[in-house]
Formats: C-alpha cells, structure tokens, sequence
C-alpha cells in the first residue's frame, strides 16, 4: 500500500491533468464522519442483519425492523460533518476539476461538503414514500423527526408505513441515475474509487467501465478490492491522502 508523498504527488498530478475526473465512493469514506461502514472490521454487518433491515420483503411485512434499527444512523445525519474527503472532493468540483461523484452512500454528507454533481446509486433517504399512493411524499427532515419520536412515518391517505427512497435489496437501482453514472464511468480518463470494497453489483462495475474505455482508476481504500491489480495508484490511508490532497489544493495556483 502507498501513502509515500511522492505517491501522493502523482496522484495530484494526474487529477491535474485529468480531461473528465469521476469519483465513486462508498462507505468508508464517512467514517471519517463517525459514521460505521458495513462491511468493514467494524462494519453493522458484524452486529446486525443489515441485509434484513434492507430488505424490501421484510420492510413489506414488518417496516418496523428498518425504522428501528436503522434509526439510529439513518436519521440522526444532521449531527454528522463531511469528513476531509467530502470537503475535497467538493472542493475539486467547485474548481472544475472533478466531474462529478458516483456514490454508493446513503447519509447525504457529499452534499454537506459542498459538492453538487452527485448520482446516487443506491437511492438517498432525502424523500421517504408510500408504496401505494404514489403522490404521497415527505422529507428526510420530516421523516427523522417522526422517527426521533420512536414513531413511523405513514401515509396520510391509506396508513401505510412511509418507504425511504433507498434501493433495498430485491428492488432494481434507480434507472435514471445508474444511466447517469455509466455515462460518467464511461467518459472518464480518471477515476478515484474512494473508500468502498468493489463487492456489490453493479456499482462495482463502474471501474471497469472507466478502464475498458482507456481510462485510469485510483484506489483509496483499507481492505483489498478485486480492482487493486488495475489500479495506477493504490494506498490505505482515506485520512493522510485527502489531508495532503487539501494542502496541495490550497498552495496550487487556481
């Protein structure tokens, strides 16, 4: 793994000189934020079912088992701050040098750091709907202060427990924004693959498909990835890397 400063240098370099900079990112990169990846040594998978919990047969049967075990994280994200990472990577948009930010995460925090350009793949909790009466629609806003209560947000019209708009196993991803991130693998000559384990289809296609169409990827991740043998650059450290990547950005002359 490299975390060396001439690493770190190349690394600058080659986003310096990127014609279409992607970013895809995954859970590890909020743990920055104090927030616990999945499927890390630390991750929810090792003290609950999360494959339950976001499992959309379950929800049908019993939504409960989601609200109130994904309460906790789910709808407490207006305590959390964007981590360095999301802070850079807002950062590099605002410069016009990142393109845009294909995420796998669903705590809104890439918003928080200042970034616009963001397809998320797995949904996002900032709308919560009902299943059968499809005007019905409230916020996250709403929603969490519901939840907060130890209560579940239901549909006004037929008392149905309100869905959040996050992909859930059994259910297809949303086909506007998978379209969306294709494009944006695609047309990539460089992509930065932050903090995600490459394990869950198809999000961890979108590499491929930035190589496939000659361009480069570099990971930035603690656990291997079925990538890392493609990868120009690879280091473990999300923390030390974005840190230097801030001070660079900052000394650059923009």
């Amino acid at each position: 793994m490299k975390t060396k400063n001439e690493d770190i240098n190349k690394l600058f370099t080659l986003i310096k000189e990127a014609r279409h900079l992607v970013a895809m990112t995954g859970a590890g990169i909020s743990t920055l934020s104090g927030i616990r990846d999945f499927r890390g040594k630390n991750g929810f998978y090792n003290d609950m079912d999360a494959e339950k919990i976001f499992d959309i047969n379950y929800f049908e049967k019993d939504p409960s088992l989601y609200y109130s075990q994904a309460g906790s994280f789910i709808y407490n994200l207006d305590e959390k701050e964007a981590s360095i990472v999301h802070i850079v990577l807002g950062e590099l948009e605002k410069r016009g040098m990142l393109k845009s930010i294909i995420t796998q995460n669903i705590d809104l925090l890439h918003q928080k750091g200042g970034s616009k350009n963001v397809i998320e793949i797995h949904g996002s909790p900032k709308t919560h709907y009902c299943m059968r009466c499809a005007e019905v629609k409230i916020s996250y806003e709403d929603t969490a202060a519901i939840v907060r209560k130890g209560e579940m947000p239901k549909c006004p019209l037929c008392n149905r427990v309100l869905k959040p708009a996050i992909t859930f196993f059994g259910e297809s991803l949303p086909t506007e924004a998978l379209r969306q991130a294709v494009t944006e693998a695609q047309q990539a000559d460089l992509m930065l693959v932050l903090g995600t384990s490459l394990t869950v289809f198809p999000a961890a296609s979108m590499p491929e498909h930035t190589i496939r169409n000659g361009g480069k990827i570099v990971i930035v991740n603690n656990m291997a990835t079925p990538m890392d043998g493609k990868a120009t650059l690879h280091f473990d450290d999300l923390g030390t890397v974005f840190e230097q990547l801030k001070i660079m950005l900052t000394s650059a002359d923009y």
